[in-house]
């Protein structure tokens, strides 16, 4: 995936290259490249899309070369957000290298579920059933395949979902709504039910999310708790994104758990950073801030580097900034 000369930054839109070159630069702050990673995501995702469409796309493959798991696994989600067919190529890539982070790789197959082509089954099919791929890797290929199968069934066209508060494209759809009153305690025991499907629960685990939200719903702090009871399920994959959802929710009532999840030596340092990322968006509570610096020296990389980007969302957060971005009329090359 090495850019050819069409795509080096002097022949790009200067807003572009000023990204790119943050974005791709080992000696930029990771918070700093993180907002310059989702200032290029604004522009692959253009609809229609732009001059500064591909090469935005472009920009962010680029900086898969980063030594940085954290990096490269948001790079891969926000391949997946741009809801653009560009993308593809370089996602397929990225799941199959074997020498590539695992969480990179769980993402890399989670953005083609986003995508929803058809096209991408083969290789999520045959990713998944290898014995020799971890659990991580193998589920999140069996729910990108669900995803991408719903997408393209009948049974979509039919079914009616709450609107949402949340413009991320989900692994799974919310559950449909039914004529009656939404049940948490019904919702919550599909979440935990590892009978069912992943994707079945990911979709109650949707369902709970909007529930939530706004936070002065009725419903918002029980349908919180029930989604914290997921934190303790066998599925790493589960419990990181129940901590991924935390952090689009923004909850006071999340913290308790959070805190617990990122302090848990013993979790894996994929549900761990999910934890201090989603803490770093409830930056404005008390004690956030002071939480997350008692990991800046975590034993896992992927943590340490999560809480530096968590203490810059959180200051984000106190500083009323509207989006987590660069403005790149407000940043030089230098």
């Amino acid at each position: 995936m090495v850019a050819s000369a069409m795509e080096r930054s002097e022949t790009l839109d200067p807003s572009i290259a000023i990204l790119r070159k943050i974005l791709t630069s080992e000696s930029e702050s990771l918070a700093r490249r993180f907002r310059a990673l989702f200032s290029l995501k604004y522009f692959a995702s253009l609809k229609p899309p732009t001059v500064q469409t591909l090469p935005a796309i472009q920009s962010i493959v680029a900086a898969f070369s980063s030594q940085s798991a954290l990096l490269k696994h948001e790079l891969a989600y926000c391949l997946g957000q741009s809801k653009n067919p560009d993308a593809v190529s370089y996602l397929r890539h990225v799941l199959v290298d074997r020498d590539e982070d695992t969480m990179c790789r769980h993402e890399a197959a989670e953005a083609l579920g986003a995508l929803g082509y058809p096209e991408s089954l083969e290789i999520l099919k045959g990713v998944r059933d290898d014995e020799n791929e971890s659990d991580i890797i193998r589920e999140t290929c069996d729910i990108a395949i669900d995803r991408i199968l719903w997408e393209t069934s009948k049974e979509r066209r039919t079914e009616r979902l709450k609107p949402s508060d949340f413009t991320s494209v989900d692994p799974a759809p919310p559950l449909p709504l039914s004529s009656e009153e939404p049940s948490i305690p019904m919702l919550e025991s599909i979440l935990l039910d590892t009978n069912l499907s992943l994707f079945q629960r990911y979709r109650a685990m949707f369902a709970l999310r909007d529930l939530s939200s706004p936070p002065d719903l009725p419903t918002a702090v029980p349908a919180v708790q029930a989604l914290a009871r997921g934190l303790h399920d066998k599925s790493a994959l589960f419990r990181h994104e129940i901590a991924f959802v935390f952090g689009q929710l923004c909850h006071p009532a999340s913290i308790p758990s959070l805190t617990a999840t990122l302090s848990d030596l013993g979790e894996v340092g994929m549900v761990r950073h999910e934890a201090a990322e989603a803490l770093g968006s409830l930056g404005d509570e008390e004690g956030v801030d002071e939480t997350l610096r008692k990991f800046l020296n975590d034993p896992e990389q992927v943590v340490r580097d999560s809480i530096i980007v968590a203490l810059d969302m959180a200051a984000h957060e106190k500083n009323g900034e509207k989006e987590y971005v660069l403005i790149p009329e407000t940043v030089s090359i230098a």
